[in-house]
């Protein structure tokens, strides 16, 4: 499995700079942050009536006058009540999709998957105590517990085109049916292991360091998707991950660049061993 690190072009435009889109585009932060500030809000009603009166028993007119807005409000920030605990969902989706159009030309794709999910886990780990109670609520009501998957599935979505688009399918001629197919399974693993440390950190009430644990899973993913998968890239041949000779009192080791750094260290610690 190959990739290759497409540039994307500049796009053109006839627009001329002026001095006032310093001012526009903190106006648009600012509007940016109000909106998720109102959404933050109606999800902080809908939470806590949903934990008090029971999700089925509450309505999209309770939730939009427990947080002093008008229903209409409430329908410009969310499609459904079963949405209204996941506020940060889309904003999120943004900031893990400009991690990936922003990423080195240099950098593995599946590194910047990783890279990009952590915006995710940030998301949860900013504010752990909300998070804990919307794990536990998701666990009880089944519509809700839908509600999440679907949101799962859009960062799948997401990483599984970036994968695609980073594919080298000339390498791939006498089986380019199998191209979707391995973007697909890379990306899925990426997810489940971000999902499966998530889970396990709100369960345990969101303590320890879930970014280190994170950091555990994803190891285990590039390890054991990462072999061929940024190889190919260059005209160099292929080489073994690493090699060692001696000249003299001197260790001369030589590595790929995409080789694992745990396993460039074991091959160096196991040559000092043997001299």
């Amino acid at each position: 499995m190959q990739y290759v690190r497409v540039m994307p072009q500049p796009a053109k435009s006839s627009r001329t700079p002026a001095a006032h889109d310093a001012p526009e585009s903190a106006a648009g932060s600012r509007a940016a942050a109000q909106r998720l500030k109102m959404r933050r809000e109606l999800a902080a009603a809908a939470m806590e009536l949903f934990a008090t009166k029971g999700y089925e028993a509450t309505t999209v007119d309770e939730i939009a006058a427990a947080a002093g807005v008008a229903r209409r409000t409430f329908f410009r920030h969310f499609r459904s009540k079963e949405e209204a605990i996941f506020p940060d969902h889309d904003d999120t989706l943004i900031r893990a999709e400009a991690v990936l159009n922003a990423a080195p030309a240099h950098e593995h794709p599946l590194d910047t998957v990783c890279r990009g999910i952590k915006e995710v886990m940030r998301m949860y780990a900013a504010r752990p105590e909300i998070s804990v109670a919307r794990y536990k609520l998701t666990r009880e009501v089944p519509t809700l517990r839908e509600a999440e998957i679907a949101s799962v599935a859009r960062y799948e979505r997401l990483f599984t085109r970036y994968l695609l688009g980073h594919f080298d399918e000339r390498a791939h001629a006498d089986d380019a049916n199998d191209d979707p197919l391995l973007a697909e399974v890379a990306a899925s693993a990426v997810v489940t292991a971000h999902n499966h440390v998530l889970r396990r950190w709100l369960r345990a009430g969101a303590q320890g360091d879930v970014e280190a644990q994170l950091d555990h899973a994803f190891a285990i993913v590039r390890r054991t998707f990462g072999t061929g998968i940024g190889a190919g890239r260059g005209a160099a041949p292929a080489a073994p991950p690493a090699a060692v000779s001696r000249q003299g009192e001197v260790l001369v080791a030589l590595a790929r660049t995409d080789a694992p750094l745990d396993e460039v260290m074991r091959t160096i610690e196991e040559a000092l061993k043997g001299q």
